[in-house]
C-alpha cells in the first residue's frame, strides 16, 4: 500500500504551496481511490467529470447520468469538489471521425488509444493546467511513472493484470512531466480494498468494458448508423464461396462469431475464422481451424512511431511487444526501415495481426512506444 510520501517523493517537489492535482473522475473505483490516495498524500485535488459523448437520455446503453452520480457521491464522501466538462465536440473531431475513416478503409482502429492521446491527455490536460490552474493531472490508470536520466519513464503497473501502458504508450515527456498515477503500486483487490474502507459507495462497481463511444451495445448495430457497408461474398482461400457477409467493416483478422456459415457440406466441423479483407473486391476470405496458419505471421510493419524517451538509434534492437491488450509480452526485434516505418521480426509467429491496431514495444518493464500497425 502506498505512503502518503509517496507522491511527493516520486516528483522530488520541495515547496510550501500544497501541489493542486486535478483528478479525471469517471464514476469508477480506480479514479476515486487516486483522488483520496492524492487528498491523503497532502495535495489540494479536485475532480473532473468528462462527457465525451453525446448520447439520447433514452439511450439504454449510456452510462453517463449514472457515471456522474457515481462521481458526485465519490468525491462528497472523499471532501473533494466535482466538475463537469463537455468534450463531445473534440471527441468528435478528434477520435470517432477518425475511427469511422478507418473502419471504411478496412483497418480496426483502436479509439482508447486515440482517447487517451487527443482527449485524456490533450484537451483534459490543457484544460486542467491552463483553466484550473492546476500543477498536476491525475488518473485512475494502471501504470508506473519514474524519473531517470532518460526523463520520465512510463512503466507497468504492480497489477500486471490491468496494466495499460499499451493505452498510453503516445504520452510524450512533456506531458508525463504533468501527471500522477497513484495506483502504480496497488493491485485491483487492493483498490476495491481501500475504497471500502475509507466508505466510498462505488467500492464494489463493475469495471466498464467494451469501446468507449460503443458501451456495451453491439458493435455491429452501432457502426451501421454511421456507415454505409457494402455486402460481399465470403470466400475460402482457394476461392470457393461459403457465404455472404453484410460488409468487410464489421469483421476483423482472427473474427469467430457473426459469420453464420456454420455446417457446410464437404467441410470440416471446425469453426471459421477470418483469415483477410480483399477491398477492391469486397471480399473476406475465411478459413477454418483456430490454428490456420494464415492466421499466423512472423513479421509486421508499423508507422506513425511514438517514443516515450529517445527513439532508437541503431540497426536491430531486441524487445519485448504486445500487438493487444494483455497479450503475453512476446520477444522481437526492431529494425527501422523507410522512413517513417519500421519493421518487427517476432521470435515465435503471432496470431491475427490486425492493420489498424497498435503495438507496443517494452525493454522489461518500461515502455519505450510503439505505433500503428500497417
Amino acid at each position: 500500500m502506498l505512503n502518503s510520501a509517496y507522491f511527493i517523493i516520486l516528483r522530488g517537489m520541495k515547496t510550501k504551496r500544497k501541489q493542486r492535482v486535478v483528478v479525471g473522475i469517471s464514476g469508477g473505483v480506480d479514479s476515486s481511490v487516486s483522488a483520496l490516495l492524492l487528498k491523503e498524500a497532502g495535495y489540494e485535488v479536485s475532480g473532473i467529470f468528462m462527457q465525451n459523448w453525446e448520447a439520447d437520455a433514452e439511450d439504454p446503453y449510456c452510462t453517463a447520468s449514472q457515471d456522474l452520480s457515481d462521481a458526485r457521491a465519490a468525491c462528497d464522501r472523499i471532501g473533494i469538489s466535482l466538475h463537469t466538462i463537455n468534450f463531445a465536440k473534440q471527441y468528435w473531431e478528434r477520435v470517432f471521425q477518425h475511427c469511422l475513416d478507418e473502419f471504411k478503409a478496412g483497418l480496426t482502429p483502436n479509439p482508447d488509444i486515440l482517447c487517451n492521446q487527443e482527449i485524456k491527455f490533450k484537451a483534459f490536460l490543457d484544460h486542467a493546467l491552463n483553466t484550473m490552474g492546476a500543477d498536476y493531472l491525475a488518473t485512475g490508470h494502471y501504470t508506473a511513472l519514474k524519473k531517470t536520466e532518460r526523463g520520465f519513464e512510463l512503466h507497468k503497473a504492480a497489477d500486471l493484470n490491468k496494466d495499460q501502458t499499451y493505452f498510453l504508450y503516445t504520452l510524450t515527456q512533456s506531458i508525463l512531466s504533468r501527471c500522477l498515477f497513484p495506483l502504480a503500486h496497488l493491485t485491483k483487490p487492493e483498490v476495491r480494498a481501500k475504497a471500502e474502507k475509507a466508505g466510498l459507495p462505488n467500492h464494489n462497481k463493475k469495471d466498464s468494458t467494451g469501446i468507449c463511444f460503443i458501451g456495451e451495445r453491439k458493435f455491429k448495430t452501432f457502426l451501421k448508423e454511421y456507415l454505409l457497408a457494402q455486402p460481399g461474398p465470403i470466400q475460402t482461400p482457394d476461392g470457393k464461396e461459403v457465404g455472404q457477409h453484410d460488409g468487410l467493416i464489421f469483421y476483423t483478422l482472427g473474427q469467430r462469431k457473426g459469420l453464420h456459415i456454420g455446417g457446410k457440406k464437404e467441410a470440416l466441423e471446425a469453426p471459421w475464422y477470418v483469415v483477410n479483407k480483399n477491398l477492391d473486391t469486397h471480399t473476406l476470405v475465411v478459413a477454418q481451424g483456430h490454428e490456420h496458419p494464415l492466421l499466423y505471421r512472423r513479421e509486421l510493419v508499423f508507422t506513425h512511431p511514438t517514443w516515450i524517451n529517445d527513439s532508437p538509434s541503431e540497426d536491430h534492437f531486441l524487445y519485448q511487444a504486445k500487438i493487444r491488450y494483455r497479450q503475453a509480452d512476446q520477444a522481437c526485434t526492431l529494425m527501422p526501415t523507410e522512413s517513417p516505418h519500421f519493421r518487427v521480426d517476432f521470435e515465435q509467429p503471432q496470431r491475427a495481426i490486425t492493420p489498424g491496431q497498435s503495438i507496443v514495444l517494452y525493454e522489461e518493464t518500461r515502455c519505450v512506444g510503439g505505433g500503428i500497425i500497417i
